[in-house]
């Protein structure tokens, strides 16, 4: 009658997972669906999809993304494949490779950028360890 089989991963894409405000996370995060952190994380994010980093959520690492909007505070390196927004109460420090960049007034940006316009593949590159993401 019902059918209990879990869902195809297909079906999870487009869902938001979502980390709420008073939740510490150490440890790295690779998700390939869009992801909301309201809370803090001491590490690396990867996706393929966009994050967003709410007023009360702090990243300290590095963060490999399609897409990023920034209301909170980050510091560390960023690349981003399409298009990173800052909003005007974001606090970022560190580094940022970006194709499309928009920071609005009130934002404390204080982060060398470079903007590349085709950015077809990112590199995280960890000691011996290397791994590609291609985003699009």
């Amino acid at each position: 009658m019902f059918d209990k089989k879990s869902k195809p991963y297909t079906d999870v894409l487009g869902k938001t997972n979502r980390i709420v405000e008073g939740t510490i996370i150490k440890g790295d995060i690779v998700s390939q669906a869009d992801f909301r952190l309201d809370g803090e994380l001491i590490g690396n994010f990867e996706s393929t999809a966009k994050l967003v980093i709410g007023p009360s959520g702090i990243i300290t690492g590095d963060i490999i993304c399609k897409n990023v909007d920034i209301e909170g505070t980050f510091r560390g390196k960023i690349q981003v494949a399409e298009i990173l927004n800052v909003k005007s109460k974001a606090k970022i420090h560190g580094e940022v490779i970006v194709a499309k960049l928009s920071v609005e007034p009130g934002a404390e940006f204080s982060a060398s950028c470079v903007m590349k316009q085709n950015i077809e593949k990112l590199m995280l590159t960890d000691g011996e360890k290397t791994s590609k993401k291609e985003i699009k």
